[in-house]
């Protein structure tokens, strides 16, 4: 059976076959009723060890706007400040105002020094920004504003900065003023538009205007003269490029698309003047038509040479039956039924392999049919083996009751010799197709069509669906004005906001990889996005009943997404990671802010955000993990989240000594775009710099204009093969046990074992951990964090060594309902409060000199509980850590 190759099938695949394995590893009954409640109160801010709320100073931006270093790092007063932060969503804004107080200090008590204001602009009043009294998306809401106001005024009181994202989901209408078919596109691909339409550009800046010139009461500021908001960020996951590239541009309404028609006339004008120019310069191809390449493309000897693909349940059938009286030339007609429809549309796909294509030469495809209600679906031209891809071609086609007849001219990018026609998109629903008259040959006219006229404006956009019907030349000129329009948007929005609101901190664009990083670059820092395990819905988006995140460790993956994330870094701008999470209900997902903070600090990144803290309005004292994304009553997850912050803010672990840096002008950056994944768009990994390296050393691309430093390295021979260890000699990911993987920590300050740990003993400098147990196959992520010297009045504080142990695994609710055996899935079903932990096992022996020493297990709030057995002698202290203290962190006091 042969996939489609999209990336959906392939991690399906991945978790079906991990499914397997993984069954063996997780919690059978008697094992889960050992779990014990531990809930972090949503109020909690008590002193203590887990506070460090002194790592801030207080008010933030007493020393005025945050801005970026000589060296492209962010400072504030002149001193390097890095910022772990986490993200608000759409109610979660605007909290009451006796919530804002509470929540601003236990934010600050766990190290979070930045709040990103996200999905503001979806909804109205109460879960959103907006007016819920006008039709429009214009208004903004004034308890909205107060209580936005206010949270923010108690942030910054604690040390908290603020990002504030304009773009995100606001759904624009006709009552905004805007032709009635911008009601015909979900809410992202209104934003779309924007990119080029000049209507929606202007809505933007109403938005920014209102937003960022509205005078707080409770700090006297505007937004854009206040120095606490230290990021503005234009428009969340999105671009221009990005979006075409993932067939959204082909979709928009006419009258959208006539205007960007309109600009690519103009631009070709500018660029050619004339008609008779534009064909010299794209090398119109018109060739005679060849002999034909496919065997039995009319039907008449049923499938065979055809193949009918049925995937994953989808089930079809095919007939053969007389072509209608009418149409001349076909006789027969291939009748599919599809009886059962697919999660996907690719589940079912009529193709025939085989085929041996060249690229840049002409090839015409042709063919008839019809369905029993309108229907649209996919066809192209794409290898008939892994990895699946398409080789330049692939169009998106109406089909209706009647008979159509279809035909495309166009260039492959890419030969092979086992590639197929390809159509695509059958198994959506249930229903009947008909094709007739398949044709497949070399030849037929690409590039310019006689009727094109750039003096009449009447060459028509490159649609992503028949970006083959173009030459290479064509296409490049199509890239380069996509690019220019989308700069010109990010500098018009950018200029406006520094320009005429005179907002003096720092802007974003959006993520690298729905922009490039040319294109960031001209911005004021350079942002990215990862998940582990994004939730995956496998029928409709963002079913709440139909989901699987898959049950895995990162640390079984070499590097899993720090990769993706180093290799988007930019050379002499702060680097950001403003989204990042291992999705509940995964059971390993307190390894994922240690994981990204300890290589965030090799990597030498300015910012990393948690996303997120909560999406609830008023539910904040919810004591259980409420779903995929929120942090705030997550057990694990929080608890790491100190050892996390500490690490990255103080700088604990090291910057990679060394630096691989590789030049990335803009004309090699549209190259690369010319076959570029929508969401992959343009990284160091595509100069051929390997991931693994970003788990050694730092990754950063030299953008246009920019020189590669001296001293930096181009990409080599550098191993990355085995126990991957940094040029620091601090971090380690270790693959070599075959039963699991494990990352070491070991800097002066932070150590950490995070992954399958049982069996083996660790010495991590003045730390050795062994006989690690746990519910998972032995799987943990401990910490030992030095936190600062003890206040007790009458003491030598430095002769104290204070030491916070967190240690972390298994999690769930109370009542969660596992649909799977694999622990993939609850649907609905997450359960009640409380929260619901193990206890790890591990000794720690700390090698201090010592004539003293104490330890206590803490309660919820970090305060000590019951004092744990520690002995002392020959310079060690040891204690022993159990599922009996029933906690996830304890405190270590030697004197």
């Amino acid at each position: 059976m042969k996939r489609s190759g999209t990336p959906l099938s392939f991690v399906r695949l991945l978790f079906s076959v991990w499914g397997v394995i993984t069954m063996a590893l997780t919690c059978d009954s008697s094992q889960v009723a050992s779990l014990f409640p531990f809930v972090l109160p949503w109020d909690d801010d008590s002193p203590g060890i887990t506070d460090i709320s002194h790592l801030s100073d207080k008010p933030a931006g007493k020393e005025g706007f945050v801005g970026v270093g000589r060296d492209g790092h962010l400072y504030s007063g002149g001193k390097r400040i890095r910022f772990l932060g986490v993200n608000l969503c759409f109610g979660a804004c605007f909290p009451r105002k006796e919530d804002s107080e509470k929540i601003a200090r236990r934010i600050a008590k766990y190290g979070i020094n930045i709040v990103r204001f996200h999905h503001m602009d979806m909804g109205t009043f109460p879960v959103g920004i907006r007016d819920p009294r006008t039709k429009d998306t214009r208004r903004l809401h004034p308890e909205a504003l107060d209580r936005l106001d206010y949270l923010i005024y108690q942030l910054k009181r604690n040390g908290i900065y603020t990002n504030l994202n304009l773009l995100v989901s606001r759904p624009f209408n006709a009552a905004d003023g805007l032709p009635p078919e911008i009601e015909s596109l979900d809410w992202k691909e209104r934003h779309i538009v924007g990119f080029f339409y000049e209507p929606v550009i202007e809505l933007q800046k109403e938005y920014a205007r209102n937003l960022l010139t509205h005078r707080n009461p409770y700090t006297n500021t505007t937004y854009a003269e206040e120095p606490a908001v230290a990021f503005v960020e234009i428009n969340n996951e999105n671009g221009l490029i990005h979006s075409w590239l993932g067939y959204q541009v082909d979709r928009l309404p006419s009258v959208f698309l006539k205007e960007l028609q309109r600009q690519w006339n103009q631009w070709l004008r500018r660029r050619y003047a004339t008609t008779e120019a534009v064909k010299r310069a794209w090398q119109v191809k018109e060739e005679p038509p060849g002999d034909e390449l496919l065997i039995n493309g009319g039907f008449t000897d049923g499938l065979k040479n055809w193949v009918l693909e049925q995937h994953e349940g989808a089930k079809a059938e095919a007939s053969v039956e007389r072509f209608p009286e009418g149409p001349d030339g076909p006789t027969v007609a291939l009748k599919v039924r599809v009886l059962q429809k697919g999660r996907q549309g690719w589940h079912i796909q009529l193709n025939q392999p085989g085929l041996t294509v060249e690229p840049g030469v002409p090839y015409t495809l042709t063919f008839w049919a019809r369905s029993e209600r309108d229907r649209t679906i996919s066809v192209g031209i794409k290898e008939a083996h892994s990895p699946w891809n398409d080789l330049g071609f692939r169009t998106n086609v109406p089909v209706t009751k009647l008979w159509s007849r279809f035909e495309f001219s166009f260039l492959l990018a890419q030969g092979d010799s086992n590639a197929r026609v390809d159509v695509s998109g059958l198994g959506e629903a249930e229903g009947t197709f008909w094709f007739a008259g398949f044709s497949f040959k070399k030849g037929g006219t690409v590039g310019l069509n006689p009727d094109e006229k750039i003096e009449a404006g009447s060459v028509e956009i490159v649609l992503r669906g028949q970006q083959g019907r173009r030459t290479i030349h064509a296409q490049k000129d199509w890239i380069t004005f996509l690019w220019q329009t989308e700069e010109r948007y990010w500098r018009t929005i950018a200029d406006f906001i520094k320009g005429e609101l005179n907002y003096r901190g720092l802007v974003i664009g959006t993520i690298v990889g729905c922009s490039t990083p040319n294109l960031m670059a001209k911005l004021d820092a350079v942002d990215t996005h990862a998940y582990w395990q994004h939730p995956i819905f496998p029928s409709r988006p963002w079913d709440a009943d139909d989901w699987i995140v898959p049950n895995r460790t990162m640390v079984s993956v070499r590097g899993g997404t720090i990769p993706s994330l180093a290799l988007r870094r930019v050379l002499g701008k702060p680097h950001s990671v403003t989204e990042y999470n291992h999705p509940a209900p995964n059971t390993y997902s307190s390894e994922g802010f240690l994981l990204l903070a300890a290589y965030a600090s090799l990597q030498d990144w300015d910012a990393i955000y948690a996303f997120s803290y909560s999406h609830r309005t008023d539910d904040w004292d919810l004591r259980r993990i409420p779903n995929f994304f929120d942090i705030d009553q997550h057990p694990t997850k929080m608890v790491t989240l100190i050892p996390a912050a500490v690490m990255f803010r103080r700088g604990d672990v090291q910057p990679a000594k060394k630096l691989i840096c590789v030049p990335l002008p803009k004309d090699a950056e549209q190259q690369i775009l010319l076959t570029a994944n929508p969401w992959d768009l343009v990284h160091a990994g595509h100069l051929k710099v390997p991931g693994p390296l970003a788990l050694v050393h730092r990754i950063a691309m030299a953008t246009e204009g920019i020189p590669v430093p001296k001293g930096a390295e181009r990409p080599g021979a550098q191993q990355v093969d085995g126990p991957i260890v940094s040029d620091t000699g601090e971090l380690m990911w270790d693959l070599s046990d075959p039963t699991g993987g494990v990352v070491t920590i070991n800097s002066e300050r932070s150590k950490a074992v995070i992954g399958f740990a049982g069996g083996r003993i660790f010495k991590l400098g003045w730390l050795q951990i062994e006989g690690v147990r746990s519910l998972q196959d032995d799987w943990v992520a401990v910490t030992v964090t030095e936190m600062e010297a003890g206040r007790s009045p009458g003491r030598d504080r430095s002769r104290v060594r204070r030491l916070l142990i967190t240690a972390t695994g298994y999690a769930e609710n109370t009542n969660m309902v596992w649909k799977t055996p694999d622990r993939s899935s609850v649907g609905r079903q997450w359960g009640d409060p409380p929260s619901l932990v193990e206890g790890i096992g591990a000794q720690i022996k700390v090698a201090f000199s010592a004539r003293t020493a104490k330890a206590w297990a803490l309660d919820e709030r970090g305060q000590r509980r019951k004092e744990v057995p520690v002995t002392v002698g020959n310079g060690v202290v040891s204690l022993r850590l159990g599922p009996e203290w029933r906690t996830l962190w304890y405190e270590l006091e030697i004197e």
